[in-house]
C-alpha cells in the first residue's frame, strides 16, 4: 500500500499522465493546505459510483485537476482500497445551470495503477469518450435554454436562478457584454450575468443596452414566459431563485 502523505507522488504521476494524454493538458496539484480549490474540485467531481464511493469514507485530501485549453477537466485523486494506483473522475463545467444536467449520465470514473503511461490509455480509450458525450449533452442542454442573438440583436435570457444569459454574435457585442459585467463560460460560449445584486444587474443591463444601440445592434429581453421585450431596460423583479443544490456535482 503507498503512502497516502506523499503528495509529490500524485503530483508526478499527473504531470507525466498530462503529457501523454491526447491533446494540450496541464496539471495543477492542490495539496492539503489548499482547503478552498479542494472544496471546489469536491463539489464539482462528476461521478455517482466509484470515486463518490471512495471520497464518502475518504474525503477529499489532495488532488490534482488536469485542464484543457477548452476548459475540460479531470481530477486525480489517491485510491485505498489497498490495490495502489490512483482514482481519475470528470470534473463538471463550473458556470452552466442545473437543469442542463438533467437526464445526462455521469461519466463516472476509473481506477488506473500507478503507470501514468499504462494510465494514459485507460484515460483516453474510456473515462474521455465518455466525458466528451457528457459534456456535449450538456452543452447542447444549456444552449437550449438561451435563445439565439442575431447579428443586429442580442437576446438576454432569464435563467432559474435570476440570471440573465447571452449568446452574443460577433466580436463588438460580445466586447460589450463582457466590459459590463457578463462572464463568458469558455466551454459554450454563453455570457451570464449574476442576479445575485439586482440592483447592480439593473445598471449593468442599461449599460449594455445603450452600448449596443451605439453600435446599431439592439437588446431584448426574453422572460421566462417567452414574451420578448424589444429594447434592454432596467430588470424588476428577477424570477423566483432556484432551489440551492442539494450537493455535489456527483449529485446531479
Amino acid at each position: 500500500m503507498h503512502d497516502h502523505e506523499d503528495s509529490d507522488r500524485l503530483a508526478s504521476f499527473a504531470d507525466v499522465l498530462a503529457g501523454e494524454l491526447p491533446g494540450a493538458w496541464s496539471s495543477t496539484h492542490h495539496r492539503a493546505g489548499h482547503r478552498e480549490a479542494l472544496a471546489e474540485v469536491d463539489e464539482r467531481i462528476w461521478d455517482l459510483d466509484l470515486v463518490t464511493d471512495s471520497l464518502a469514507t475518504h474525503p477529499l485530501r489532495q488532488a490534482a485537476v488536469l485542464s484543457r485549453p477548452d476548459g475540460a477537466q479531470l481530477v486525480v485523486i489517491d485510491r485505498y482500497d489497498g490495490r495502489g494506483g490512483f482514482l481519475i473522475a470528470a470534473i463538471a463545467p463550473r458556470d452552466l445551470p442545473d437543469e442542463a444536467y438533467r437526464g445526462v449520465p455521469e461519466p463516472n470514473g476509473i481506477a488506473v495503477t500507478d503507470d501514468p503511461f499504462h494510465a494514459a490509455g485507460q484515460v483516453a480509450g474510456d473515462l474521455l469518450a465518455r466525458y466528451e458525450a457528457a459534456l456535449a449533452q450538456v452543452q447542447d442542454n444549456a444552449l437550449d435554454a438561451i435563445v439565439p442573438s442575431q447579428p443586429d440583436r442580442v437576446v438576454l435570457t432569464w435563467q432559474p436562478d435570476g440570471s440573465l444569459a447571452a449568446a452574443p454574435v460577433g466580436d463588438t457585442a460580445a466586447k460589450v457584454l463582457a466590459a459590463n459585467g457578463f462572464v463568458k463560460q469558455e466551454q459554450t460560449g454563453i455570457y451570464r450575468l449574476s442576479g445575485d445584486d439586482t440592483t447592480e444587474q439593473a445598471r449593468a443591463v442599461r449599460a449594455t443596452g445603450q452600448q449596443l444601440r451605439a453600435h446599431g445592434i439592439a437588446t431584448a429581453l426574453q422572460h421566462p414566459s417567452g414574451r420578448i421585450t424589444p429594447t434592454a431596460a432596467a430588470p424588476t423583479a428577477p424570477p423566483a431563485p432556484a432551489a440551492p443544490r442539494a450537493s455535489a456535482a456527483r449529485s446531479r
